[in-house]
């Protein structure tokens, strides 16, 4: 279930109306969530466009690039990757706190197309617009898994502050470091007719509430904004990582 670090929160009463909503059905191509999922929330659909402000569309993503995108607040990153191979294995995962949920894959027109939440889930590193420490590694990287066994793969979010590593094409699962759970999933739905891509939700153990908490007046100011849990509009942009920030580090 959702974090309750500060239960009176205007943050924890909206989710928590959301959360109540129940079951949500998407569109063509879209992976569905049920109220049986109790990590599933849903937030206002929001279009993804591309820097000019048009629709995105999935043949200008690149198999293998880092790209961000905000939702479901304008403070809070996210991965978009097109992972350039189908997606379509569910993966059974659980929440810190014991809450299991289940990844349904990826979605478009070849399922490769996957969204997670870019804020780690161990001490929040997350892409900043002067530097990143967490990101996707494409290509084939070695690391340490949960018992400290040297391992090596490929399609990973890895995250040098702290070396917890998540396998993009398992939900986020932690494959290493000291994550206790999966990186949060964003529910993308995925209009074929129009050729359009829709943040609707997420799912897994969100970080929102401790996010806020740690760096509200760090965010005021990259954002230049006084309420950083304002919810994400109508669309959001998606911008390469590289960017985005103007360093990444790499592990």
């Amino acid at each position: 279930m959702k974090d309750r670090d500060n239960p009176e929160s205007s943050v924890d009463r909206r989710e928590f109306v959301k959360l109540c909503m129940g079951a949500v059905a998407l569109g063509t191509h879209g992976a569905a969530f049920s109220a049986a999922d109790a990590t599933a929330r849903t937030y206002r659909r929001s279009l993804l466009v591309g820097p000019g402000g048009s629709p995105l569309r999935i043949a200008e993503l690149m198999p293998g690039e880092n790209y961000i995108f905000h939702y479901p607040y304008v403070t809070t990153p996210c991965f978009l990757l097109d992972l350039g191979e189908a997606v379509t294995r569910e993966a059974r995962l659980q929440t810190e706190s014991g809450t299991t949920y289940t990844w349904r894959g990826g979605v478009g027109p070849s399922t490769s197309v996957v969204a997670f939440s870019a804020i780690c889930a161990h001490k929040m590193t997350h892409p900043a617009k002067s530097v990143s420490f967490i990101n996707y590694r494409h290509e084939r990287v070695r690391f340490q898994d949960g018992k400290r066994r040297q391992q090596e793969g490929s399609h990973v979010i890895y995250c040098c502050s702290e070396r917890s590593i998540y396998d993009a094409r398992q939900g986020a699962r932690v494959l290493g470091g000291p994550a206790k759970q999966p990186l949060a999933a964003i529910q993308l739905e995925y209009e074929a007719a129009r050729d359009q891509l829709f943040a609707v939700g997420t799912y897994g153990g969100e970080m929102f509430n401790k996010f806020f908490a740690k760096f509200t007046s760090r965010l005021q100011l990259e954002y230049q904004t006084s309420d950083v849990t304002r919810f994400v509009a109508a669309e959001t942009e998606v911008v390469p990582l590289d960017e985005y920030c103007a360093t990444q580090v790499l592990c």
